[in-house]
């Protein structure tokens, strides 16, 4: 889904604009497909239909193509999760915001390429931490920057209560990520789960959460 997304996006813009596309796209597939160490320029080249002096052109090296590899695919992941806060003045529209979100993180998450980049990242993180530093701020954090933004709105409702915004969020991310994407992330696409596993997940992550955090005044 996000590398085809690459390439739709490359069909838009100047000539160089559609060649970087084109190069992006095609350096996801192989990334993703061969692991970082096993990636080749020339192979990348190849897919993206440019030579491999124009790949060098727009890119220094192969590291700085990984980077924005992943800058786009978690761009484009961070725009499908987070589409702002709809309007929630009771509980019930609360449990719905919280439902829907958590269904759709997981949905958009546990994807065989976001999980593949995850693994690649991870791997690579000794010989390059600023990788996994942007896969971090790009991943997790910037999900409990914006939930916690959300539940400050909330808690101003009287929905949700709270000492610390933040740690409500990373608490609400783990509940509902933390297992989905530890069996992924080990046990491969086999364990991705169905639609249904993610909505009974869900399901329960947010009861978890409303236990601890709804507002007395909605009990």
């Amino acid at each position: 889904m996000l590398i085809r997304g690459m390439e739709a996006e490359g069909r838009a813009g100047t000539r160089s604009e559609r060649k970087q596309a084109a190069i992006v796209g095609a350096a996801a597939e192989v990334f993703l497909s061969t692991g970082y160490a096993g990636a080749s320029m020339d192979e990348i080249a190849s897919r993206s239909g440019v030579s491999k002096q124009t790949v060098y052109k727009h890119f220094s090296s192969k590291e700085a193509l990984f980077v924005a590899v992943l800058t786009q695919m978690m761009g484009e992941a961070d725009t499908a999760v987070h589409t702002g806060l709809p309007q929630v003045e009771n509980r019930a529209q609360l449990e719905a915001y919280l439902l829907d979100y958590a269904v759709r993180q997981l949905t958009i998450v546990l994807t065989p390429g976001l999980m593949q980049l995850r693994r690649l990242v991870i791997a690579e993180a000794p010989r390059f931490p600023e990788l996994a530093k942007l896969l971090y701020a790009r991943g997790p954090a910037r999900a409990i920057e914006v939930m916690g933004s959300a539940f400050e709105q909330l808690a101003r409702k009287k929905l949700l209560q709270f000492s610390d915004a933040t740690v409500a969020a990373s608490q609400f991310n783990w509940l509902v990520m933390a297992d989905p994407v530890n069996r992924v992330m080990m046990l491969g696409d086999a364990a991705i789960p169905m639609k249904q596993e993610i909505y009974r997940h869900a399901e329960a992550a947010v009861a978890t959460f409303l236990a601890a955090f709804l507002h007395s005044d909605q009990r």
